[in-house]
């Protein structure tokens, strides 16, 4: 999908590495604890910064220029997720913390796993959502001058 907005091509682009991230960790989950141990630290990295910075700037500066267009439904479905999301987290984060510095301990390596899997389905289906929904909408609400302003405000918080 092509987008005209600077801002959408931003989200976008960012989906796109995201995408191909989860599915280097949804392989790695078919594979040994090894292989997704290895990707421990990327996965730190991208959640770290998908779950604080792009989240919140969805919510800050998207949502409510969607409820004001009429798509409040999308933007709190959208901000349900990232709720549900955080969520899955806050729990995948400390192992996936100490994953990267060795090896787990069989529970945790199994909690790992099995929150892994849950993020990949999880966030697959809402990076969807927001490519199919979210980013076409923004062509259409911004003008030039807001997309130039959140592209550039977006960008700086980088």
């Amino acid at each position: 999908m092509s987008f005209s907005r600077q801002t959408a091509r931003l989200l976008d682009d960012e989906h796109r590495a995201n995408l191909q991230l989860l599915e280097r960790v949804e392989r790695a989950l078919r594979g040994d604890d090894a292989g997704l141990a290895a990707l421990a630290a990327p996965l730190v990295r991208q959640l770290d910064h998908e779950i604080g910075r792009h989240f919140n700037f969805e919510e800050e500066a998207l949502f409510p220029l969607m409820a004001d267009a009429g798509d409040g439904d999308l933007a709190t479905l959208l901000a349900e997720e990232h709720a549900t999301l955080r969520e899955v987290a806050a729990e995948l984060l400390p192992l996936a913390r100490a994953a990267a510095a060795g090896p787990l301990g069989s529970e945790d390596a199994a909690a790992l796993r099995r929150l892994a899997a849950e993020l990949v389905e999880r966030l697959v289906a809402h990076i969807q959502k927001e490519t199919m929904g979210l980013l076409p909408l923004l062509d259409d609400l911004l003008d030039d001058e807001a997309d130039r302003r959140l592209a550039f405000e977006y960008a700086v918080d980088a």
